[in-house]
């Protein structure tokens, strides 16, 4: 065969991917997917008898050069691998730095909501850069305790945290994001791909040169800037971006600091490729979660029981490499180390109150259950006759994560036939150090809650509560392989999978009830191919099996009978089993040159069947909870996209249905108002939906250039309703849908300067994203004039009308 060379196009990918429908030379940040060229291959007929003797120079055979579109076929951090897009057996979802840029956001999820068909956002922290990801039903989650489904990557870094799964938004710099990804169908992703994978992708000096400065204002105190500088040097190429976020929120005490730098120093030669990425981040939130309706009625900026505040710092460093050993086998590879420290401050009701034979002592839970302190000794009751007893619950992470990844790809042909086969393995060690306090203090008519400086011990029956220091050793390795061929010209069919590990130990500092070890392991298969019917249109269809091993923190808070405050106060378990997961999905996607522009467009459905599911259960207590193995679930739905573009006009309409069910029965402790009045008990029946996941989904946008200065456009989202959480038996009346209509402008005013403005939901509609169930008796109603709550229901509420303004350089 002749060499192959790839070449980084710097284009615009017009529509759905999928389809060749490059329209113009664009600036690199305008890509959806990162884009190659090669030599085609030759023609069947022409292909030599023989291969030239080892050492020998094959002769160079001039081909036509083909543009591909390249899809990821695993965490690497190298934009040029992958898979020809024609041939991915699965739903294409991609996003790219001129989608993320037009949000006029630096938060990247707001994109992924915007763009892909089965995504939206959910806000449980009550802050907007701290959302919930849910894709197809499955949730990548900052909030500790929530069942993770996607595994998240940077640049081949996996940014899931080790502790619990979680993944931090905020921590990503999105000015510096090239594209993002949203894998389904392929367990090379690892651990926690049960329902897909987000890949993110960085820019670097090679793919982005210039300089831009771009600085933001408006409303609740809004003012974000950005800079970022790329460049190439002969082989070499710099890298940089640094942000800065600061925002009031516009309910009492969400404010928001985020303070991002990523840089990136790479070095290529005609066969290699090499890359040094840095980053850190420190971020501060003001989290101010669920609030009771009955408080939103008179003011939609309230909230209930503060403190709530979060500070998350990381830091990373990661060494890519890729070498073309050959014209047909390329070596790729990483190593990384990743430290990351959190501390959360969390104002809670308590389960503590003066016992009842002795109102100078304390108790727990029950009034006859000593309230101990850190020594053991039963605590006595310093607060007033009238006060209002709350805590304030701490909880420290630290958590260094270290791995490399290896992985060969080779193109030979295969009896004939194009083919590509890629191997690799991955290795991931985390080490966390988790502790968590609880001091007693009284609640105010503000709902703030005041430390007294006194800490609780271990105490309730069986313990519930107690100050906790843990070290939890994650080892994760997983080998995959995966082949791709081509049966014919428009026929081909993939096939491979991953064998994976996880070692999970953990360690009491403390005492020994949370010691234990814990392995898991399972091989994953994916079958699926792909049909060119016409050079317009494209059939797919793919299966394949994911798996998730439990995480430390639910392993270490397993059992119903001695329930944690979830993320804070850990207990000796049970053991869980793994979640697996399996899916087929099936689906055309394809293009259409119109007199108006390029049409794009896809349409596909998807069922995802989850093996012995992990919930979050609420226990009797307010605030407490475990993790439970619940059976079977399931989540299916259909997909369907269409875009159109042009050099004036781009438009997007999308439409997902999501329909997530459980199939086995479940008795569960619920805070619903249906529950068991004694028991405090629901019972789930198959086929019930399950909470927080919303049926349908609607999404609309354009932009329209009304001159070749002034651009205008607007987007629209439409969600369904959904079940609280906590109302597994579907019994309570559903959390109401909404829609949010957003317009945007800009102006540029030279080769240099851009003003900008938007206006998010225009309407000022006032709607919640997420709701669950509250204990209506532990804290009163003062906006009330203290009388008890009426109403169970606790929702978040989304933000407002808000202006913003802006202004971008370029140079």
């Amino acid at each position: 065969m002749g060499t192959r060379p790839f070449v980084v196009a710097s284009i615009s990918i017009c529509l759905v991917p999928g389809a060749e429908c490059v329209y113009a030379q664009s600036a690199p940040e305008s890509e959806v997917l990162p884009a190659i060229e090669v030599i085609a291959p030759p023609p069947t007929s022409a292909r030599p008898a023989t291969r030239p003797a080892r050492g020998a120079t094959a002769p160079r055979v001039t081909r036509n050069v083909r543009r591909v579109l390249v899809y990821p076929t695993a965490p690497t951090p190298t934009a040029r691998s992958g898979m020809d897009v024609d041939k991915v057996p699965a739903a294409i979802n991609a996003v790219g730095a001129g989608q993320i840029a037009r949000t006029d956001s630096l938060d990247v999820a707001v994109a992924l909501q915007q763009h892909v068909p089965g995504v939206i956002l959910s806000d449980t922290t009550g802050n907007p850069f701290m959302p919930d990801v849910q894709f197809r039903g499955f949730v990548a989650s900052p909030v500790a305790g929530t069942p993770q489904g996607l595994a998240v990557y940077q640049n081949g870094i996996r940014i899931n945290e080790a502790f619990g799964d979680t993944v931090n938004w905020d921590l990503i710099p999105t000015a510096a994001i090239r594209s993002v990804t949203v894998v389904t169908n392929n367990p090379a992703f690892g651990l926690n791909a049960l329902g897909g994978a987000v890949n993110v992708l960085m820019k670097d000096g090679f793919n982005y040169k210039g300089a831009e400065i771009n600085t933001m204002g408006g409303s609740f105190g809004r003012i974000q800037s950005s800079a970022q500088y790329g460049q190439q040097f002969d082989n070499w190429s710099v890298y940089g971006a640094l942000e800065g976020v600061r925002d009031n929120g516009f309910r009492n005490f969400s404010e928001s600091a985020i303070r991002r730098f990523y840089g990136d120093v790479g070095y290529r030669t005609d066969s290699s490729e090499f890359h040094l990425n840095v980053g850190v981040a420190k971020n501060n939130f003001g989290a101010t979660a669920a609030v009771p309706v009955e408080l939103l009625q008179k003011y939609w900026g309230a909230t209930y029981t503060t403190p709530q505040t979060t500070d998350n710092r990381v830091a990373y460093a990661n060494l890519t490499g890729k070498v073309e050993v050959s014209p047909t086998w390329t070596i790729e590879g990483s190593a990384r180390v990743r430290t990351f420290r959190q501390k959360t401050v969390d104002g809670n009701p308590t389960e503590t109150e003066p016992c009842a034979a002795d109102p100078g002592l304390l108790c727990f839970n029950d009034d006859d259950v000593p309230a101990n302190g850190l020594n053991g000794v039963q605590l006595a009751n310093p607060f007033p006759a009238d006060a209002v007893l709350g805590q304030i619950d701490r909880t420290t992470t630290r958590s260094t994560t270290t791995g490399a990844t290896l992985q060969a790809t080779n193109t030979d042909q295969l009896f004939g036939h194009n083919n590509q086969f890629m191997i690799g393995t991955s290795f991931d060690s985390g080490v966390t150090r988790f502790g968590a306090s609880a001091e007693l203090g009284t609640i105010g008519s503000n709902y703030v809650v005041s430390g007294s400086g006194i800490f609780l011990g271990p105490s309730g029956e069986p313990v519930s509560i107690g100050p906790v220091s843990l070290r939890a050793t994650n080892r994760y390795t997983g080998v995959y392989a995966l082949d791709t061929f081509d049966v014919t010209d428009r026929f081909s069919i993939s096939g491979g999978g991953r064998f994976n590990y996880a070692s999970i130990n953990l360690q009491d500092l403390i005492g020994t009830d949370l010691n234990g070890s814990h392995t898991f392991s399972r091989f994953n298969p994916m079958i699926g191919g792909t049909y060119k019917i016409t050079p317009e249109l494209t059939a797919y269809a793919g299966y394949s099996e994911a798996n998730r091993a439990p995480t430390p923190l639910e392993l270490a808070c397993a059992d119903p009978a001695r329930p944690c405050i979830v993320a804070a106060f850990l207990i000796a378990d049970p053991p869980l089993k793994q979640v697996v997961s399996r899916t087929v999905e099936a689906g055309f996607r394809g293009t259409k040159e119109l007199n108006i522009g390029t049409l794009g467009w896809k349409v596909g459905a998807f069922r995802a069947t989850n093996a012995d599911d992990i919930l979050a259960i609420p226990s009797e207590l307010q605030g407490f909870g475990y993790f439970q193995n619940v059976g079977r679930t399931r989540r299916q739905g259909i997909e369907a996209q269409v875009n159109l573009t042009s050099k004036t006009l781009q438009l997007y309409a999308s439409y997902s249905l999501v329909d997530a069910r459980f199939l086995d029965p479940l008795t569960l402790n619920s805070h619903s108002p249906f529950a068991d009045p004694v028991t405090g008990l629901i019972q789930v029946l198959p086929g019930n939906r399950i909470p927080a996941i919303p049926r349908n989904r609607v999404k609309f946008g354009f932009d329209y250039a009304v001159t070749d200065a002034f651009k205008v456009g607007g987007d629209a989202l439409f969600v369904g309703s959904q079940y609280f959480a906590g109302d597994e038996s579907n019994q309570a009346a559903r959390l109401p849908g909404y829609s949010v209509f957003n317009v945007h402008a800009s102006y540029q005013i030279n080769k240099t300067f851009q003003i900008y403005g938007r206006v998010d939901n225009i309407l000022d509609n006032r709607y919640a994203t997420y709701g669950t169930f509250f204990e209506r008796g532990d804290v009163p109603n003062f906006a009330n004039g203290g009388v008890d709550f009426i109403d169970p229901r606790t929702v978040t509420p989304a933000r407002p009308r808000a202006f913003y303004a802006g202004l971008k350089a370029t140079f």
